[in-house]
């Protein structure tokens, strides 16, 4: 097993999150989030690599054969359709907030400060 992937998806976290958090635009901050959530798509498929293991597709295969294990990839795959469904939302909110306040700078935006 090796580290290589965990390291990798800790590093794009890391990117999407220093990203969200020094942006000073909304459809920034929207695809800095969408860059951490490609983190969890490698952190996944990390999880569910076997070395040595093929497809999971049990008719043609020998009974013993190694394979990948497909309930992570299930996982990686609504992953990829919840992502993505999340990121349309927060861009059409970001679509009606340009349309009410007139700029996605979020330091303008003095009406939604608590």
């Amino acid at each position: 097993m090796s580290v290589l992937p965990y390291l990798t998806a800790a590093w794009v976290f890391l990117v999407g999150v220093y990203g969200m958090a020094t942006s000073r635009n909304l459809v920034h901050a929207v695809g800095c989030l969408s860059v951490t959530q490609s983190a969890t798509y490698v952190l996944l498929l990390a999880v569910g690599y076997r070395r040595g293991g093929t497809a999971p597709v049990f008719s043609d295969i020998p009974v013993g054969t190694r394979v990948v294990d497909p309930v992570v990839q299930a996982l990686a795959l609504t992953d990829v359709v919840v992502g993505a469904t999340v990121t349309a939302l927060l861009l059409s909110l970001v679509v009606q907030v340009e349309k009410r306040h007139g700029t996605v700078d979020p330091d303008e935006l003095s009406e939604l400060k608590g």
